[in-house]
């Protein structure tokens, strides 16, 4: 008779990676910033003062980097904002700290990037801008001697900017807007992503060959998936010549409300979750402060960075013992000030425990009137109901893990 042998324990299978592994990028500095490498997702805004207006504009840079925005972007559409960002630059410094700053150059903007390239850390250009190609309605191609002629032309003008940012160790973004392609990319490769990605890659090219690497790309589009296909083919093209300059995510004209917020989630989210992206901009037609949270948020639910509270709750049922959605409004508002916890509130019993086993601390209905706390998997008391905002508070001071608002 054959005789089975029962294996002592079952095979467990094998572990699921859930981390994001971002792909891998160049460090380029931005003042005291630095975007790529090893580096944490960087959170970037800009302001919406007239740059005329110095104390407006510090008064606007101070307020978005007081509240995290790590790299604050200036519009410079003439020679005297350019003159006057060198004011906003030094008030910044006397007055409250130095902030990285970028200056953002569009239409034939050589002369003014070459002056703003004195006192900002770096220089955002537009492909399909910064040489200016007059239109012809009757055109109806391009010849190659055409588009030859004008990337000359883009050289010339790029070159002294190229030179003084290299000599200066600063950086540049080449910021190309899928509504703005140049005419002749529109002839030759449509308006489409690759158009985009085209255009990115002969400013690159420019770049390298006066051997200067410190740019950042990013390929923007008011479509989600637009954008999306842009930022993976623009990936495709440089893993393929050898590239690894690190990205700037957004979605341009996102809007305003829920929705702008759900479209820039949607675009951004999706390229971090795949490793592409290492600083992001939410554009949203609203005050600049109001772009911040969402950038920190779409970064903390991918587990990328933690700089809140994460709550974890759930979406209440017949079974919830309390009012949910108002005691999470007061757990949140009691702990919202702290960093690095993990906080779980549920209705109840049945999923509780394991549904918030991750948590750091949990709030759970086991009966009624009566809510049991718990830290990770263990119960540590029960207590009233309407204690347990209060007791929850008393568990984390207790632990040393609580600070003061």
């Amino acid at each position: 008779m054959q005789t089975l042998s029962i294996p002592q324990s079952a095979p467990q299978p094998a572990a699921i990676d859930t981390t994001i592994h971002r792909r891998k990028t160049r460090p380029v500095k931005v003042g005291s910033v630095t975007i790529g490498g090893s580096n944490p997702v960087v959170v970037q805004s800009m302001i919406n003062e007239d740059t005329l207006d110095i104390d407006g504009s510090v008064a606007g840079i101070r307020r978005l980097h007081e509240i995290g925005c790590e790299i604050v972007r200036v519009t410079v559409p003439s020679m005297a904002h350019a003159k006057a960002l060198a004011k906003i630059k030094d008030k910044l410094s006397a007055i409250y700290q130095s902030v990285p700053l970028v200056a953002d150059v569009h239409h034939n903007g050589m002369k003014i990037a070459l002056e703003v390239a004195k006192h900002v850390d770096k220089v955002r250009i537009n492909p399909g801008l910064y040489v200016f190609e007059k239109p012809k309605p009757n055109r109806t191609e391009y010849t190659e001697a055409e588009f030859d002629e004008i990337g000359i032309k883009i050289r010339e003008t790029l070159e002294p900017l190229v030179v003084s940012l290299r000599d200066q160790g600063k950086a540049m973004r080449i910021g190309v807007n899928h509504g703005s392609l140049a005419e002749r990319m529109l002839f030759t490769y449509g308006d489409t992503p690759e158009g985009m990605v085209e255009s990115a890659l002969e400013f690159i090219r420019i770049c390298e060959s006066l051997d200067f690497g410190n740019i950042v790309i990013s390929l923007k589009a008011s479509r989600v998936p637009v954008m999306i296909a842009a930022y993976r083919l623009m990936v495709k093209r440089m893993d393929e010549l050898g590239m690894d300059y690190p990205l700037h995510l957004g979605v341009t004209e996102a809007g305003d409300g829920e929705y702008g917020r759900i479209k820039s989630t949607a675009g951004i989210g999706t390229l971090l979750a795949e490793g592409i992206g290492d600083t992001i901009r939410v554009s949203l037609t609203e005050a600049p402060e109001k772009e911040i949270p969402v950038c920190y948020s779409i970064l903390q639910a991918l587990g990328l960075r933690k700089t809140m509270v994460e709550y974890v709750a759930c979406p209440s049922c017949g079974r919830t013992l309390f009012n949910l959605e108002e005691v999470l409004h007061q757990v949140r508002e009691a702990t919202k000030h702290l960093t690095g916890l993990d906080i779980a509130v549920m209705g109840c019993i049945v999923n509780g425990p394991g549904e918030m086993a991750d948590a750091d601390y949990g709030y759970v209905g086991k009966q009624a009137g009566y809510i049991s706390l718990y830290r990770g998997r263990e119960e540590i008391k029960k207590v009233p109901e309407t204690q347990g905002v209060e007791e929850l508070i008393n568990l984390i001071k207790a632990d040393g893990r609580w600070v003061e608002p």
